[in-house]
């Protein structure tokens, strides 16, 4: 079969439950990237089978897609919270903002390897004064190394909880800056404990490329006198309470009035 860099495939010794992006290939290997999935894989050439894609990207999450009409009612006027996008890799980025830009709400996306977001996030904070700030890439648990609890046994939670930390230095109040921290598989309690208000991954499965951005656009075009369905909010995303966990909280949108 004649598989090249660039082309969309799904493994069958994983009943080709996902589609990733072939990066690069060596010899009989082929090293992957999830379309949809914050995920890096390898497989044998012999394994893969060749897939197609919608050019539109979004379709595929198109049921967690807010209605617009939500900013345009009667005599008011919205104003959405703003969103702080840091992420490790450019193309999950770009796919956020379009879907930031889709549901009208403002975003600055900045990518940023995740071993320097420690170090540069306090700076992009001051600058932008975001209402949420997103800090994901890309992550895995290593089992064959054991404890699930040791930070040392995951690809980059560690930079994601230095990261969330530092924030909180910046803001300590999770009502004033709502943090999003995590990727695929990562230590969900660590960053909880770090000061994130949501954070992946409760059963460290994969997350969807658009969770933390779908959390983030909920939290930011909801009123903030009203408390946000914590439940209803984690089953937006593509693996609910298994992918994302969090703590309540009110949105952040001011409505005034007139228009």
């Amino acid at each position: 079969m004649d598989i090249k860099k660039g082309d969309f495939v799904t493994r069958n010794s994983y009943q080709n439950d996902t589609i990733f992006k072939v990066i690069n290939i060596k010899g009989n290997m082929c090293y992957l990237k999830g379309v949809d999935v914050r995920l890096y894989a390898d497989s044998n050439i012999d394994d893969l089978v060749l897939t197609e894609i919608n050019d539109n990207l979004e379709e595929i999450t198109t049921e967690t897609k807010l209605e617009e009409e939500n900013l345009m009612r009667s005599d008011y006027f919205y104003l959405p919270g703003k969103i702080l996008h840091i992420d490790g890799d450019s193309e999950y980025l770009e796919r956020c903002l379009k879907y930031y830009k889709t549901n009208k709400v403002f975003a600055v996306g900045k990518k940023i390897s995740e071993s320097d977001i420690p170090s540069k996030i306090h700076m992009l904070l001051l600058e932008y004064q975001p209402d949420v700030v997103i800090i994901t890439g890309h992550d895995a648990y290593y089992k064959k190394k054991g404890n699930i609890h040791d930070l040392r046994n995951y690809k980059n939670t560690k930079n994601f909880v230095k990261a969330v930390q530092e924030a909180r230095k910046f803001e300590k109040s999770h009502e004033k800056l709502v943090i999003i921290a995590g990727a695929c598989q990562s230590n969900y309690e660590e960053l909880i404990k770090a000061g994130a208000n949501f954070a992946s991954s409760p059963k460290r499965v994969n997350i969807h490329a658009l969770d933390p951005a779908i959390i983030a656009t909920t939290v930011a075009t909801s009123e903030r006198n009203k408390q946000i369905d914590l439940v209803e909010l984690l089953d937006k995303t593509k693996y609910g309470k298994d992918g994302m966990g969090g703590l309540m909280c009110n949105g952040l949108m001011y409505v005034g009035y007139p228009r």
